[in-house]
C-alpha cells in the first residue's frame, strides 16, 4: 500500500465508486460478502488497492495545499515537477490562525512587523504524489488556491 487506507466514512462516501471497482475485479455483492466473511485479508487487500487508486487520482490532480497552526500558515502551489510555498508567521503570541479571530487579526496586521512572510521553492523527488501525501498526513488540506493567490498578489 502506497498511502493509507480510506476511512470507513470515506469508503461510505465512495460507495458507488467502490462497487464499480469491485465489478471491474469481477466481484459481485455475494462474492464480496463471502470474501469479508471467509477471507477478510483478501477483502482488506481489495480495499487497500481501491484506496491507493483513489489517492493516486486525488494527488495527481492536487494543485494547492494549506496547513494552519497557531502561529503559522503554510500555503503550497503544486506543480508537476515542484512546489512553491508561502509561509506566514505571526510573531504576536495572541495571534491564533486556528481561529476566525486569528485570521481577522492577520487581515488587519499583514503588513505589520508582527507578521513575517517567507517564500520558498522545492523540486519534487521521484514520487510527487507521495510527497504531497506526506504533507496531507502532517495536516495540510487540499484547497482552491485563493489565499495563495491573494497573498502572492500583495507582494
Amino acid at each position: 500500500m502506497k498511502y493509507a487506507r480510506l476511512t470507513k466514512e470515506q469508503l461510505e462516501e465512495l460507495h458507488e465508486e467502490f462497487i464499480r471497482f469491485l465489478a471491474s475485479q469481477k466481484i459481485d455483492k455475494a462474492e464480496w460478502d463471502t470474501l469479508k466473511q471467509e477471507k477478510p485479508e483478501v477483502a482488506e487487500q481489495e480495499i487497500d488497492i481501491f484506496s491507493d487508486l483513489i489517492w493516486d487520482n486525488v494527488l495527481e490532480k492536487a494543485e494547492w495545499l494549506e496547513h494552519y497552526s497557531k502561529n503559522h500558515i503554510f500555503l503550497f502551489k503544486l506543480e508537476k515537477t515542484g512546489m512553491e510555498s508561502i509561509v506566514i508567521h505571526a510573531h504576536n503570541s495572541h495571534a491564533d490562525f486556528m481561529t476566525e479571530g486569528g485570521l481577522a487579526w492577520l487581515n488587519e496586521n499583514i503588513f505589520s512587523d508582527d507578521v513575517h512572510l517567507t517564500r520558498g521553492k522545492k523540486d519534487f523527488g521521484e514520487y510527487r504524489s507521495l510527497e504531497i501525501f506526506n504533507l496531507i498526513e502532517q495536516g495540510a488540506i487540499l484547497s482552491d488556491g485563493v489565499l495563495y493567490a491573494q497573498i502572492e498578489d500583495m507582494f
